[in-house]
């Protein structure tokens, strides 16, 4: 009985730091532009002027989109909460940073999920694609969990500004996007190329919707689930060890 009421109230601690994060950080200006307005940009600034085959590359806009805005909640969420001063008060709840990482990360997750359900959504009535449902959600669920797990890794410094987790951030994230398999097609690297690519777990993922959406991947979705499953558990580490080594820095 113990265990199952420790259990409870970890979960409850989890959906309540969520939801805390839910009401306040959705609607911030950098999770509006670095979670949906730049995604969209990016895309129209690799679109336009070029005849590429927008049924092609679907599967990498919708991972490229996945990635920033399911990433974009964490890095703001610790930093904000440090300058406001509200970060000592969270502290003080009977509740373990294990759970306020959780609760971060499903934030982000959520927030991502929405917002790409919806892209999916109108992307499914444009185009017809053959879609396997099966292997689609799990992936986008896991590999929303992995990006916000990152996010909220990217929020371990000891740094009380938004600004500076921001710029770090997009240092991180930026690269992660360019040696994925969404620009250039995983199957037409060869050697060093293909080999850089498999550091960006966005690569896993634009695997996958492609093997979801048009029956075709490079890797055996097996390999793209373990990947993203072996990510998610290295940035839950991560981001365990770093927040509680920089748990009182930067109040």
């Amino acid at each position: 009985m113990k265990v199952r009421a420790r259990k409870t109230h970890f979960l409850r601690g989890v959906l309540i730091t969520a939801e805390k994060n839910i009401r306040i950080y959705y609607t911030k200006a950098p999770v509006l532009i670095f979670g949906l307005l730049f995604p969209f940009f990016m895309f129209l600034s690799f679109y336009l002027g070029r005849k590429i085959d927008l049924y092609l590359f679907i599967p990498g806009i919708i991972a490229m989109s996945l990635f920033f805005t399911s990433s974009s909640i964490g890095p703001m969420i610790t930093p904000w909460e440090k300058q406001a001063g509200t970060f000592e008060r969270l502290l003080s709840f009977p509740i373990t940073i294990n759970t306020i990482i959780l609760g971060d990360v499903t934030a982000g997750m959520i927030f991502g999920l929405v917002i790409n359900l919806i892209l999916l959504s109108v992307v499914l009535a444009v185009f017809s694609y053959p879609v396997n449902f099966i292997c689609l959600i799990p992936s986008l669920i896991l590999a929303s969990f992995c990006f916000s797990s990152l996010g909220v890794l990217l929020a371990s410094p000891a740094a009380s500004s938004p600004s500076n987790i921001m710029m770090l951030s997009s240092l991180i994230r930026f690269p992660l996007i360019f040696i994925s398999g969404i620009f250039v097609p995983l199957g037409s690297l060869h050697s060093l190329g293909r080999a850089v690519t498999f550091i960006s777990p966005i690569t896993y993922l634009t695997d996958l919707i492609n093997f979801s959406l048009k029956g075709e991947s490079t890797l055996s979705p097996l390999v793209n689930f373990a990947a993203l499953a072996g990510f998610s558990a290295l940035f839950i580490f991560l981001s365990n060890r770093f927040h509680r080594r920089n748990l009182m820095r930067g109040l």
